[in-house]
Formats: structure tokens, C-alpha cells, sequence
């Protein structure tokens, strides 16, 4: 796109602001787009960079080291109604160098990405590790971990994100604007994030490890205003971010899948169709303007994936990663009711019905990659089976403190210049093994609520009380959806919740949610990950109605 068209295009709105939820945020030097394209990382160069960093932590005495090169790009667009208001397209690129030493983890990055500027960060890693040793009451001990020695994973795109023309970009978005404001939206923001993060890991394992992973994130936000009464409602986008290239936004009849008869809902799995999804948000979004307000109570509430997948994250992806369990991080929301302790006690975190994986395998989730950021080969693993507790997410110096001599593979860092420590994996409810559909699973409830999409949220500072919202509400009596509600969200502990869990629909209704920036650690760093589920009905729990009378 050259100047002309963009100035076009944008008018005086070029900066003004874009608020949608959970924006994540760009690297740290603005590039012009084609810079995104240009090759900067080699395999044979990285070796010998960091063989010199590996080289010097041990020189200067470290025991263990390992180096990440990376190269961070992200591109986001945003537009509003006709307009678009920004394009930013970002690189970032640096090495960080993690040593033992004394038995203490030291840690240093540099953007001097030289044989020179890598054995002057591991020197200096290794001198804080020694520095840090005098307060290290035990020392680290490190899950053992064979070397792979050269290696790489490529995530399995069709088509590369940032190789799309921008104009192409833009033309799509602006065509879901359009498609909003068809069908009565007053107002419309709508965006498109990709990132590809290009990055190679040696360690003195003798893994040296490249991989080239990328990620995609087509959104909107709609806005139906009724002038007449004054009141004004809103829909989401129903998209999922998701480990894919550009071919995610060409849409196949074969990923769409029909909520409940009555619901006008559609989800989508591999493929997402943006028109479609900004037709339907700006028609849903003009119902609920009528919709009932919902009575206060207790429903049966089938609940889809795209709503779902944040309460899996929050009530049990977030309370079992192993450090918020053992008190050692209590950033963005606490630590964790399910202790060892607790797990000892053999409470049921919920139903038989309740399987729940964790993996860093699932192809187009946001957490598939072939090895963590500590040089381990990715898996999966059971977290919650048959309802009961069987098992954390946890690194290489954490899994003897469980009695373990292997790492989950769920270690990650936002950066080259950021430490890695322990992230969320995917994780995913199970779907059912019986042929169950949404119809079928809607058939038996008899006074229920069908929720799709996210919306407000909060838990407590254990993982344990919590209270969740959505995009879309319907309600459900005697098998049959009946029309809109408004003003719903329901309040449940974790293990009440997850013990009501009654049935699942089968695999052919599995697909993700995702949250493309989960934040965690002080300083803060941001993560992706997927939750996979299958529309799930969980029986009597108690809705209230959040309307608020000014």
C-alpha cells in the first residue's frame, strides 16, 4: 500500500485509539513491513554464537548454560468503521544467556548479537549467579535432560502471515466493518494481530534447537446503540487466536459449527469466517437490547468452547502450575487452593466426567511447539482425570519437588531479554467418547442457560471463587432454546463447578478458545495458549443477574 491509499484510508483517525481486550503488546523497534521478511536468522551462525556464549559460562564456571537467539516480529492492524487508525508492524532481536553456577541461576541478555557481545552476557550471567548464591538456601537441581544436538520445528502453516499484502489486510477487515454496519451496528472496531517468533536454543545438554513458530488473531468489537431508549449493547468477535498462518481467514464449511438450534450461534475450528461472525455479532448484539433479563437462580448451563476455554484457564490452568501451588508466585491473581497438601487429601476436582489434558502438542493451538525454551521435547499429560487431581505443570527445577524426574516441556520466555520460567501448556477438557451433539445435550436440560463468548470475569486470590459472564445468552426450557436473555453470569467455586460437570458433547464439536497475551511474573511477561473443550452441560448453578440500576 503506498502513502496515498493509506492516507486514504485512514483520514484524520490514523492515531487514534483502539480498545479491544487483551491486546498484546509489540516488540520494541518499529520496522517498515518488507523488513519483516528479510532472512536475519541462520542455523550455522546461531552455532557459533552460541557455542562462544556456552563456552565462556563454563570458562567462567557455571555448570549448566543455555543460550536463546530469538527474533520477535509482530504486525497488528486496526481499523474502526471506514477508517483504519493504525498499522504497526515491529522486530525485535537479542540473545539471552541462563548459567548455574554455585548451584544459583544468574541471568543476562544483550542486543549485541556478536561472538563477542553472547560470552559477555554469559560472563556477566554467571557473575550474578555467584552473586546470588549467597542468599540461595538450596541449591538448583535440575531435572535431567538429554541433548538432541541439532534440531528444528517449523509450525506447519499453509501460508505465511506476513507475506499477505497489507492492502489485502486492511480490505478484509473494512469488509467485516461493512458487514456490521449492514446489519445494524452503530459502531465497529476490528483488528488483526500476527506474530512469528524466530527462535534457536543451545544449551550444554548439547541441544541446539531452531524454530519458527507463528501465530494469528483476527478480532472485532461491535456496538448497537438505540437512540430511542438510550441503551446500547455490544458482541465480540467469536474467533479464536490460534498457531496458524494467514489460511486460518479463508473460510471452510467443514470448520463451522452450528450451536444449538434456536441460537443463531456459529463457532469455528480451523478456519474462521470474519464477515460471517461480524454479520451475526452486529444482529445479536441489536437482540439483546430487547432481550429478557434473566431471573436469578439455579440453571442446567451448556456452555460452548469460545466461553468455556476461560474457565478452564482460569479455575484450572492457572491453579495448577506447580510455582502459584508451592507459593512461590503470587502475580496476577494469587496462588493456588489445590496444594499438595490438598492433593494428598483425594477430593475430587470434579466429575468423572472430567478429563483434562495439558500438551504443547495440538496442531494450529497457540502453545504447539516441538520444544520448550529450556531445550525439552513438548508432550502431553494428564492434569485431571476421571475427576481426580493426578497431576501440575511444572519445568526442570521444579519436578523433583513432586517426586519426578522429567520436565512437562512448559517452560517459556516473551523474549530474548525476559528469563523463561513456568507457563500454562494447553490445557483442554476431553471431549465425550459417546456420539453426543449440542442438540442432543440441549434435548435433556429441562431450565437452562446456553452461553457463548466471553465476557467479564473475576476470581479469587486462590483460584477457588469465582464469577463468569459471556458474549451471548440463551435460554433453554424444556429442551428447546426459547429466546435471548441479558444480564447473566454465574458464581461457583472451582471444585462445585467442575463436580457438576454432567456430560460433554463428543469430538466432532471439539475445538479452541485462546487467549493470545495470559500475563504472569514480576516484571510481567505475556504468554499463548489454547483450551480446548467440547460444548459441556453443567447441572444447577447459580446465575445472577448483573443489571445495574443508576
Amino acid at each position: 500500500m503506498n502513502r496515498r491509499d493509506f492516507v486514504g484510508l485512514t483520514g484524520l483517525a490514523a492515531a487514534g485509539a483502539f480498545l479491544l481486550p487483551g491486546m498484546p503488546s509489540f516488540g520494541e523497534t518499529l520496522v517498515d513491513p518488507a523488513r519483516l521478511l528479510e532472512p536475519v536468522m541462520d542455523a550455522a551462525v546461531n552455532k557459533r554464537l552460541a557455542d562462544a556464549a556456552l563456552n565462556a559460562a563454563k570458562s567462567a564456571g557455571a555448570s549448566y548454560a543455555d543460550v536463546r537467539i530469538g527474533r520477535y516480529l509482530n504486525q497488528g492492524l486496526f481499523t474502526r468503521e471506514k477508517q483504519v487508525q493504525n498499522i504497526a508492524s515491529t522486530e525485535s532481536f537479542g540473545a539471552g544467556v541462563r548459567v548455574i553456577a554455585n548451584g544459583t541461576w544468574g541471568f543476562a541478555a544483550t542486543n549485541n548479537v556478536s561472538e563477542a557481545g553472547l560470552a559477555k552476557a554469559a560472563q556477566q550471567a554467571v557473575q550474578i549467579a555467584k552473586a546470588n548464591s549467597k542468599v540461595q538456601k538450596e541449591p538448583v537441581k535440575l531435572a535431567p535432560q538429554k541433548g538432541y544436538g541439532e534440531v528444528s520445528w517449523k509450525a506447519p502453516i499453509q501460508q505465511n502471515a506476513f507475506e499477505v499484502p497489507i492492502k489485502d489486510k486492511v480490505d478484509l477487515l473494512l469488509a467485516a466493518n461493512a458487514k456490521a454496519l449492514e446489519n445494524g451496528a452503530s459502531f465497529v472496531n476490528s483488528a488483526l494481530f500476527q506474530v512469528n517468533e524466530q527462535k534457536y536454543f543451545a544449551s550444554t545438554d548439547g541441544s541446539y534447537i531452531d524454530q519458527d513458530v507463528h501465530r494469528i488473531w483476527p478480532t472485532f468489537g461491535v456496538t448497537v446503540v438505540d437512540r430511542a431508549s438510550g441503551k446500547f449493547r455490544q458482541r465480540q468477535a467469536l474467533s479464536a487466536p490460534m498457531g496458524l498462518g494467514y489460511e486460518y481467514l479463508t473460510p471452510k464449511a467443514q470448520d463451522k459449527v452450528a450451536g444449538p438450534q434456536g441460537s443463531d450461534v456459529v463457532g469455528y475450528k480451523n478456519s474462521y469466517d470474519m464477515l460471517e461472525d461480524a454479520a451475526a455479532a452486529a444482529r445479536q448484539a441489536k437482540q439483546k437490547i430487547t432481550a429478557t433479563s434473566v431471573t436469578p437462580g439455579k440453571y442446567d448451563l451448556v456452555l460452548d468452547p469460545h466461553h468455556l476455554g476461560l474457565t478452564i484457564h482460569e479455575s484450572v490452568g492457572h491453579p495448577l502450575e506447580l510455582d502459584r501451588v508451592l507459593g512461590y508466585e503470587a502475580n496476577y491473581a494469587g496462588t493456588s487452593f489445590a496444594t499438595l497438601e490438598w492433593k494428598k487429601q483425594g477430593k475430587p476436582y470434579g466429575s468423572k466426567v472430567v478429563n483434562i489434558q495439558a500438551d504443547k502438542l495440538q496442531q494450529g493451538s497457540l502453545g504447539a511447539v516441538g520444544y520448550d525454551d529450556e531445550g525439552v521435547k513438548t508432550k502431553q499429560w494428564m492434569l485431571i482425570k476421571e475427576g481426580q487431581l493426578v497431576d501440575y505443570e511444572k519445568i526442570r527445577d521444579q519436578a523433583h519437588i513432586v517426586g519426578q524426574n522429567e520436565s512437562d516441556g512448559c517452560c517459556y520466555s516473551q523474549s530474548w531479554q525476559d528469563v523463561q520460567f513456568q507457563r500454562m501448556p494447553n490445557v483442554s477438557l476431553q471431549p465425550g467418547k459417546q456420539k453426543l451433539s449440542v442438540d442432543e445435550l440441549v434435548k435433556n436440560v429441562d431450565k437452562g442457560i446456553y452461553i457463548a463468548g466471553n465476557g467479564s470475569f473475576s476470581i479469587d486470590q486462590q483460584r477457588y471463587n469465582f464469577q463468569f459472564g459471556g458474549q451471548v445468552f440463551y435460554a433453554i426450557e424444556k429442551g428447546k432454546i426459547t429466546g435471548m436473555l441479558e444480564d447473566v453470569a454465574y458464581q461457583a467455586n472451582t471444585q462445585e463447578f467442575w463436580n457438576s460437570c454432567a456430560a460433554t458433547c463428543d469430538e466432532s464439536d471439539y475445538r479452541f478458545a485462546g487467549f493470545f497475551n495470559d500475563g504472569k511474573g514480576q516484571p510481567s511477561q505475556s504468554s499463548a495458549v489454547s483450551h480446548g473443550s467440547a460444548t459441556t452441560r453443567f447441572n444447577g448453578v447459580n446465575v445472577i443477574n448483573t443489571a445495574r440500576k443508576i
